[in-house]
């Protein structure tokens, strides 16, 4: 099992001799380990519930015991740490009293030795013992140090030693601060990891407490480079705490955005109505828990909390899909009782050979199909399939149908093509009764020829109409001949069209507007001859305006006599 791993780092780092530079570790440990249990929780949840979706049983895995063995050696290495934590504060504490002692002996020997060389054996026994001491409380530490220090100096600008002992240590000192101080400036650029960085300044520190004084008139100057070189590394230190603390807010910033986000997607779950709304909502969901686990810890406290809310919330999600899933169950039956029904509608029609009513009823039961909208995954694929086999039995034969009307369009688009090619050639009798018959008659055969394929049919009349145009216009007939002759020819051509009825209907239209547009002039001018006197001039006026009027409707006569030559008028 991939969580026994942590377990067993845990366990080796327990076995450590020092304990008190790795609860970092340990914490690292803990915080992975905490992260892959709950992915892999989540994973068998997700498990469990795809099993009740299909209606199966599923087995969870049981962490429980995996669980309890890691937090039971992390509780040891805890245990043990802290020992040593306190026993290390045990040692910093008497250590702390030996170098307090030792201060009060330095003043003994500064207030009382009046002997140098008593006075000066007495100090390096003391500093020798200083110097094996171990370290003290951290809060002490700059304070006792700094006292120490103070009477360090007291001590070597009290004592009367020789003059040229003096000016040697004096220059030694300067030189070993000097070095030190740019040690410090190199550790200040140095590349070093965040715990050896603290070390080596620490150590550093130490060793700048122990060199001996310099004169009065450098002390000053040294020590504010000193200080200088030191506050900037403690500066690159408390950048170093800040981004991490940064990074941590951040990291529980982003883990509380994702919660926000799964919160309010949670308020619109009464909008979800269908098995695609949750898949899409399960979608969403499972991207926020991988984004999740992309996001680094922050603090425990925070990460703690912020993780129970997001597990409540993704708990509470799963709790109502499963809901929805037991109420979709019911629904979904009446569809599939629905759905069987239009099959055997369906089943019924498939032998029909009125392709077009049948057509359109097949389109009528695959509409209300999609109307009535899914019938659970269960049960979807299946009776689709059924309904599916049904259509095609038809349309298959439909099909077969369509294919052998196009071998015969194309024989028909053959002779009418023959037929435009011999009335190009032909050329007309000089007996216009004549030539009106042999147009009709080829009228006749152009419509007697069945019907050619459809991105044929515009090209083919057209050719043919635009033909019998030019012949008909080479008769030069005259008067109400001509028009009546061209209006019967112009009906002949139109039933050639392919779009027979919508040209029909087109041309009713405009002689009914023609006649409306009659009757309203032959009304005015009705109205009009009202209003002309009874004199030599008006009686002139009033004759132009009822011959005006017998024009209008004897148009209106011929008008409507065209409209009994349209069909179906």
């Amino acid at each position: 099992m991939e969580l026994q791993q942590y377990i067993d780092q845990l366990l080796e780092l327990s076995q450590q001799d020092d304990l008190l530079q790795l609860g970092r570790a340990a914490s690292d440990i803990r915080q992975t380990f905490e992260d892959m249990l709950l992915e892999l929780e989540r994973q068998e949840q997700i498990k469990r519930l795809e099993a009740a979706e299909q209606g199966s049983n599923y087995e969870e895995i049981d962490y429980k015991p995996v669980k309890e063995a890691f937090f039971s050696a992390f509780k040891d290495f805890t245990s043990k740490r802290k020992e040593q934590q306190q026993l290390q504060q045990s040692l910093e504490t008497q250590n702390l009293k030996l170098k307090k002692e030792l201060i009060v002996r330095l003043k003994e020997v500064i207030d009382n030795e009046e002997k140098i060389g008593s006075a000066f054996q007495s100090y390096k026994e003391i500093h020798e013992t200083w110097k094996k001491i171990g370290t003290i409380p951290r809060d002490q530490r700059e304070s006792i140090q700094k006292e120490y220090s103070r009477l360090l100096e007291i001590f070597f600008y009290n004592i009367k030693i020789y003059k040229e002992l003096k000016d040697h240590d004096y220059r030694r000192n300067k030189q070993l601060k000097e070095d030190l101080i740019f040690k410090l400036k190199q550790l200040r650029v140095a590349n070093l990891a965040q715990r050896e960085l603290e070390t080596q300044l620490h150590a550093l520190q130490d060793e700048w407490e122990e060199i001996g004084p310099v004169q009065n008139e450098e002390w000053e100057t040294m020590k504010g480079a000193y200080w200088e070189a030191v506050r900037a590394i403690y500066d690159k230190i408390n950048e170093y705490y800040e981004a991490q603390r940064q990074q941590l807010k951040s990291n529980i910033d982003a883990k509380k955005s994702l919660v926000a986000a799964l919160e309010e997607r949670l308020k619109l779950a009464s909008e979800w109505l269908n098995f695609k709304d949750w898949e899409t909502q399960t979608a969403f969901v499972l991207d926020l828990q991988a984004q999740w686990k992309t996001i680094g810890s922050g603090s425990r406290k925070e990460n703690e909390l912020v993780y129970q809310e997001f597990r409540t919330h993704c708990d509470a999600f799963f709790a109502a899909k499963k809901e929805f899933s037991l109420a979709q169950d019911s629904a979904h039956q009446l569809v599939v009782d629905k759905k069987k029904a239009l099959i055997e509608k369906a089943n019924s029609l498939s032998k029909s050979t009125d392709w077009k009513e049948t057509t359109d009823l097949f389109k009528k039961l695959q509409k209300e199909w999609q109307q009535l909208g899914s019938a659970g995954p269960r049960n979807e694929n299946k009776l689709w399939k059924a309904f599916r086999e049904a259509c095609n039995v038809f349309f298959e034969a439909r099909q077969a149908h369509l294919e052998s009307q196009d071998a015969a369009n194309a024989t028909n688009l053959l002779a009418k093509q023959a037929l435009i090619e011999a009335l190009k050639s032909y050329e007309l009798p000089a007996n216009k009764q004549e030539a009106l018959g042999k147009l009709r008659e080829f009228q006749k055969q152009f419509n007697e020829v069945g019907p050619v394929g459809f991105k044929e049919r515009q090209a083919t009349y057209i050719a043919f109409k635009t033909r019998m145009d030019e012949l008909y216009s080479a008769l030069k007939l005259e008067g109400q001949e001509k028009d009546r002759v061209l209006f019967e020819a112009k009906l002949e051509s139109i039933n050639a069209s392919p779009d027979k009825q919508k040209l029909l209907q087109a041309q009713r239209q405009e002689i009914r507007k023609q006649i409306d547009v009659l009757h309203k002039e032959v009304l005015t001018l009705e109205n009009n001859l009202g209003f002309f006197a009874r004199s030599k001039g008006a009686d002139q006026l009033r004759q132009d305006v009822e011959k005006k009027i017998l024009g209008a409707q004897e148009k209106i006569k011929a008008l409507r006599s065209k409209l009994k030559l349209i069909p179906n008028e």
